[in-house]
């Protein structure tokens, strides 16, 4: 049935290797344009709400060792184009690729989708380093992107367009 569903559209998300790779512990990595033009790529935990993918990073938080903002954020804030990718790395790798804007609110203390994301990728480990990172004065952005294009491969039933599979 994935087969069936063209690369670009947005209920690719839906799809059980989807929601896999959205729940997994794997981090995405987020594309995006440095002020200088170039492109940046860098992992990022993030939580998947089931309309958006949230991801946070520091503005603020002088009293948690927080010196200045990320400067992704002010990348962000120029050019929102975005680009996401959660893949594996065993044989045959499979890949979710999310494509669309991101916008940025800042919140006091930590982000719920941050704490969230947290408690995913580091289980029991997760209460005590969010216990010390929320300190008075600590900011975090949220950067939440709307998928607007989706894509996904797993070299089984969708391969890449240049081995004769799905196009996009």
């Amino acid at each position: 049935m994935t087969g069936a569903l063209p690369q670009g559209h947005l209920g690719l998300l839906e799809t059980p290797l989807a929601q896999e790779l959205l729940t997994s512990r794997i981090p995405a990595r987020l594309g995006f344009v440095w002020p200088d033009g170039t492109p940046r790529v860098v992992p990022t935990w993030f939580h998947w709400n089931g309309r958006e993918i949230v991801m946070a990073t520091y503005a603020g938080g002088p009293n948690a060792g927080i010196r200045h903002p990320a400067a992704r954020i002010t990348a962000l804030r120029a050019n929102p184009a975005v680009a996401l990718t959660i893949d594996t790395d065993d044989a045959p790798p499979r890949c979710l690729t999310i494509r669309g804007l991101a916008e940025i609110t800042e919140v006091d203390g930590l982000a719920e989708e941050y704490a969230a994301a947290a408690r995913r990728y580091l289980g029991d480990g997760a209460e005590p380093m969010l216990a010390q990172m929320d300190q008075p004065g600590t900011r975090q952005a949220r950067i939440v992107v709307r998928p607007t294009w989706v894509g996904l491969v797993d070299f089984t039933t969708r391969l890449p367009s240049v081995l004769g599979g799905v196009l996009g």
